[in-house]
């Protein structure tokens, strides 16, 4: 036994000392990375500031990462074809920014009626949502290896000056809204733009658009949305979970080793954890301070949300009809979600038992 005993601990010392030898050998990195938000946005932007805090130390020390605010080195829309070409190495955005480019890239953002947080991770990570996601940029011949590195529960659905109670409330609106969703609201007659978080406050303060929709209670907050539109609906039917991508161009990505690579992906991981985290402890009260303001919270009523869903599928078969990796990624993703209503309809509470 104690010969077993000394075997073992031999061992282990020397894995360890050759895990530390090999991460001594490795070469240093620095990954320049541009962010499509603000590092101050929480659970929106300081997941990537979380990120480039503790990579250093997951990495051994032989990587580090140095953010730039939006618009400081590459601009938010820029973000993906600045890695692919190498002008920077990294970058940190969302998928749906690509849409105009990747139609599907939008399915690895946040999807109208789609999967939760937890459903969305399990589609990705044990489902066959990573493999499409890479195989969408390469298909889009981009240099670029893609990793989800942070997530958010629901966002609201939008803030407006005066209340939505009919399908015609909507028609001749100019609003800001981002990915999928906004087809959905062109189709019921409103005029979309996606404006950056930085500019939605002024375009709503001096009347160029009637409402917009950014993100969870917390974020919107600190924008100000609530000094000019007092009425602000949930669910955000829209996204109910939002997915953000690490970018890294796949040339600094193949001269890493394994074990920087592990890190890269295991940090990303743990960072999902910590954005999701985040966001869901701070909502409560930045809604009430909302009400607190003067702000009216309403649940959308079943006709408005049944208009929502009916002209989202209409969208979604316009969109595979027109794009076949659109399609692809859409029966997968309704595959597995067909699949995890099973245990979906019988493990959770309804929401009329939560809410009592």
């Amino acid at each position: 036994m104690k010969l077993k005993k000394v075997v073992l601990a031999s061992t282990i010392a020397l894995a360890t000392t050759l895990s530390v030898s090999a991460q001594a050998a490795d070469k240093k990195v620095l990954l320049k990375t541009p962010i499509a938000f603000g590092s101050h946005l929480p659970a929106l932007g300081t997941p990537i500031k979380w990120y480039a805090d503790h990579i250093t130390q997951t990495s051994g020390g032989t990587i580090k990462m140095k953010i730039y605010e939006p618009g400081k080195l590459v601009n938010p829309a820029e973000i993906l074809d600045a890695v692919s070409t190498g002008k920077v190495n990294s970058g940190y955005a969302t998928a749906g920014y690509w849409q105009g480019k990747l139609p599907a890239s939008a399915l690895f953002s946040a999807v109208p009626f789609g999967p939760e947080a937890g459903e969305y991770m399990a589609w990705l990570f044990f489902g066959n949502g990573l493999k499409l996601y890479q195989e969408m940029y390469d298909q889009g011949g981009y240099n670029v290896k893609v990793i989800p590195c942070a997530i958010i529960s629901p966002e609201t659905s939008g803030w407006f000056r005066k209340p939505i109670e009919k399908p015609e409330d909507l028609k001749g609106l100019n609003m800001r809204f981002f990915g999928l969703g906004a087809s959905v609201m062109e189709k019921l007659g409103v005029g979309t733009v996606q404006l950056p978080g930085g500019e939605i406050f002024g375009a709503l303060e001096k009347g160029a658009i009637d409402a917009s929709e950014f993100s969870q209670p917390a974020i919107d907050e600190r924008l100000g949305f609530h000094k000019v539109a007092k009425y602000n609906y949930f669910p955000g039917w829209h996204q109910q979970s939002t997915v953000f991508e690490l970018l890294i161009n796949k040339d600094t990505w193949g001269k890493m080793s394994q074990a920087q690579q592990s890190a890269v992906t295991t940090t990303c991981m743990a960072t999902m954890t910590y954005s999701i985290a985040e966001g869901e402890a701070m909502q409560y009260s930045a809604m009430q301070k909302a009400k607190e303001n003067g702000v009216e919270i309403r649940y959308w009523n079943e006709e408005m949300l049944s208009l929502f869903e009916n002209t989202w599928m209409e969208v979604v078969e316009e969109k595979k009809n027109s794009d076949p990796f659109f399609d692809k990624v859409w029966s997968d993703l309704n595959e597995f979600r067909n699949g995890y209503a099973l245990w979906e309809a019988n493990a959770f509470l309804p929401r009329e038992t939560q809410k009592q």
